[in-house]
């Protein structure tokens, strides 16, 4: 444990920032999965919706440092090609 005060807000701090990235990483696996899931259910309409949902929480995401730009993009494309497959 640290002994000096600016360490021990150091500390406080750098929790925080790790649970809000945390949080905002959760997020975005969810959206994906909903997407994943509407195009398993073969819902094209929801799937769309829950697409744009996530793609704005990744763009989200990547102005904010808590993934790569190219992260974003590979999602977002891998995601946006499962829902042209579908039939």
């Amino acid at each position: 444990m640290p002994q000096i005060d600016s360490q021990k807000k150091r500390v406080k701090t750098n929790n925080k920032a790790h649970m809000l990235v945390v949080s905002k990483k959760s997020a975005i696996k969810t959206a994906i999965k909903k997407v994943l899931a509407a195009v398993e259910a073969n819902d094209k309409e929801a799937a769309i919706a829950a697409y744009n949902a996530c793609s704005s929480k990744l763009d989200s995401a990547v102005a904010k440092n808590v993934y790569h730009k190219n992260f974003a993009s590979r999602q977002k494309s891998r995601l946006q090609t499962a829902i042209n497959n579908m039939k």
